[in-house]
């Protein structure tokens, strides 16, 4: 399945697949899928399959990764869509993020699909997830009914992400009344925007988590006044907040709208922090074949699902949105053994 899956790979490489225009790249999947036996379902850019003789009465457990892709910056040597190979390194936009784990799992899923097991498996390669979009992994979840645990496909090295940030975009607004600058009247929206903004820098929430450390607030945006002399009457700020496992993104936006007096509105609340517990079972056996644990700082589709998920895949996340982008042929060959390696035998 090896030289399946990079033949894939290399497709997908090849064909656009910025959020929200994976057209080409469900319709290569679905036909991978249907050219190995399986029996691919499609929604929108959104492909799955389930292992054959499901079985209600067992655990389910979903492999998803996504095949969207950033689009390329500047600065790159090579053509982003060329899927050039340089002896073991596959060059490409999306080849480490993520495509090496969405094939590496597709291939993964073909080895285990008729096989019997004491688990159903689902595959998902699924859309908009550069973008946490409302048409990725969330719009396709309830067709999967029970799902018991969930391996996200991103780039980790292979090593066992059990923990993951949250992320929580605000918009402040504060506000006060206008007045002339020159004279003592008004009130100046831009002050109390200020004084929240040094709360919101200086507060630490007491839960700090040994896998993700404390959550972490920034103010990224402010806009205020018309012209000089007039006090202004709002103030508008942007607030990016990382949050960890300890607490839900509600929580935090409660704590933080009791403590400032500016408006805080959320632009969502669903990206919620993930773990899976380093006693879980699929950890257990994942630290016995010698793969490390820590805490991801990035987002991924984990956010979206509300049951347990550990993150591991082929490539590293420094590479990811970076110019010629790249994976290792031999981290493929790693990935498929080692998620094979994983699931063999596995019991909940």
């Amino acid at each position: 399945m090896r030289d399946a899956a990079v033949a894939l790979l290399v497709q997908l490489i090849k064909t656009p697949s910025f959020s929200r225009e994976e057209s080409g790249t469900a319709a290569l999947i679905e036909a991978f899928l249907n050219a190995h036996g399986a029996t691919p379902h499609r929604r929108q850019h959104n492909v799955w399959a389930f292992s054959e003789n499901f079985d209600a009465q067992k655990p389910t457990i979903l492999l998803n990764s996504h095949h969207d892709t950033v689009k390329p910056g500047a600065g790159w040597n090579y053509d982003p869509f060329g899927a050039v190979l340089e002896g073991d390194k596959l060059i490409g936009l999306g080849s480490n993020d993520a495509g090496a784990a969405a094939v590496s799992l597709l291939a993964t899923f073909l080895y285990f699909r008729n096989k019997p097991n004491t688990f159903n498996l689902i595959c998902a390669i699924t859309a908009e997830e550069e973008i946490s979009g409302a048409n990725g992994i969330r719009s396709v979840l309830p067709e999967f009914g029970k799902v018991d645990l969930g391996i996200v496909g991103e780039p980790t090295g292979m090593q066992l992400a059990i923990a993951e940030k949250g992320l929580l975009v605000l918009d402040g607004a504060a506000h006060g009344k206008t007045g002339h600058a020159a004279r003592d009247e008004g009130e100046n929206a831009l002050y109390k925007a200020l004084d929240d903004i040094q709360w919101l820098r200086t507060y630490q929430f007491p839960k700090v988590s040994p896998l993700l450390g404390p959550v972490k607030t920034t103010v990224t945006q402010i806009s205020a006044g018309t012209q000089h002399n007039v006090v202004p009457d709002r103030c508008q700020f942007v607030v990016d907040v990382r949050t960890n496992e300890l607490y839900s993104n509600q929580e935090v936006l409660e704590i933080i709208r009791a403590n400032v007096q500016s408006e805080i509105t959320p632009r969502s609340t669903h990206l919620n922090s993930s773990r899976i517990s380093d006693q879980h079972p699929l950890i257990r056996k994942g630290k016995a074949m010698g793969k490390q644990m820590y805490g991801s700082p990035t987002l991924s589709d984990q956010s979206m699902m509300p049951f347990e998920t550990l993150k591991m895949g082929p490539g590293e996340s420094a590479r990811s949105h970076t110019p010629n982008e790249y994976i290792l042929l031999s981290e493929i060959d790693a990935g498929i053994r080692d998620y094979i390696a994983l699931l063999s035998d596995f019991t909940f």
